[in-house]
């Protein structure tokens, strides 16, 4: 029997409303989230809204792991192939269309399961987003600019002397996040942090599972899908997206997997340096995952190397 079939310890659909926790699956990149997402979306009745940042675009598909068309086909799933890289799309987009869609799966009686590592999306879904004003894009234009004089460390030490609790969230490397902060700090003379203070709750309760492995294993499963991701076509879907006239500073396309293939078709690093480089970056990647899982207290940390079927009862009795 396959295991996304039901097995002898199927349940009745949870039935969510306001007050009932949602689960959620989570995990470090490669822990295994995609396939055991999908045996519980069938013993669950559920529908399977995604937390991964890079999935909803239609143009990227090797380089996120996307799950393929019968999976896809096996259990509905949500923001998976449902904008262009030309659309914007952010944490906040996906909060508010994600709590829609959560009462929309719940009125239809099947269950709501939120699957996916994307950590800001989790943040945005389990604690809510600050209602922030926006930014000027000139500002924006600056920072970056400053960004390409002096460097991401030089703009991380000024963010830790003006908002220190928010960079003792951050990772230096990670500019995204550091120029969001400075630059929301420059357009309104108040930090990120002050606004997150007053932030809204969010309508729903959450439990959420997170799927561990050891470091060694965790990192060998994450260089055999760099691997994998290679030999499926990984540098051809660059190639593609650069050819299709997309712009390669978008988003979308400064993160792990597609960063790496561009700079190389650029001729700015060897084969063998981005191979390299994408195992480092997802690797820490990873890390920075488990760094922010271990902050909140509440998550129930499940063992993924356990045998399939025991591992789905795990989740299974720690989501009713």
């Amino acid at each position: 029997m396959s295991s996304l079939q039901r097995g002898s310890f199927d349940r009745a659909p949870i039935r969510i409303d306001r007050m009932d926790p949602i689960p959620i699956l989570t995990g470090p990149t490669a822990v295994g989230k995609t396939s055991l997402s999908l045996a519980l979306g069938q013993r669950l009745h559920a529908e399977i809204i995604s937390a991964d940042s890079r999935q909803v675009y239609r143009e990227l598909h090797i380089g996120t792991a996307k799950p393929d068309r019968e999976a896809l086909r096996s259990v509905p799933h949500h923001f998976v192939d449902e904008r262009s890289l030309e659309e914007p799309f952010s944490a906040g987009m996906f909060r508010s269309e994600a709590y829609r869609r959560v009462a929309a799966i719940a009125a239809g009686g099947r269950t709501p399961l939120i699957v996916g590592g994307s950590t800001l999306y989790l943040r945005a879904l389990k604690h809510g987003l600050a209602d922030i004003p926006p930014v000027p894009a000139q500002i924006r234009a600056q920072l970056r600019t400053r960004l390409e004089k002096v460097g991401p460390h030089e703009l991380f030490e000024e963010l830790q002397s003006i908002d220190p609790a928010a960079a003792a969230t951050m990772d230096a490397t990670k500019t995204q996040r550091v120029l969001r902060a400075l630059e929301v700090h420059a357009a309104t003379g108040r930090t990120l942090t002050s606004y997150h203070d007053e932030q809204e709750p969010p309508p729903y309760s959450f439990r959420t599972v997170v799927l561990f492995r050891g470091r060694k294993e965790l990192y060998a499963r994450i260089e055999r899908r760099v691997d994998e991701m290679l030999a499926r076509g990984l540098i051809e879907e660059v190639r593609g997206l650069l050819a299709a006239g997309y712009d390669p500073s978008a988003n979308p396309l400064r993160t792990i997997g597609y960063q790496e293939p561009i700079a190389h078709l650029r001729g700015e690093i060897s084969h063998p340096e981005m191979v390299r480089l994408i195992k480092r970056n997802s690797r820490r990647y990873a890390k920075r995952q488990l760094t922010w899982f271990r902050r909140e207290a509440d998550n129930i940390w499940i063992n993924a190397a356990q045998e399939f079927n025991a591992l789905q009862a795990a989740v299974m009795d720690a989501v009713m």
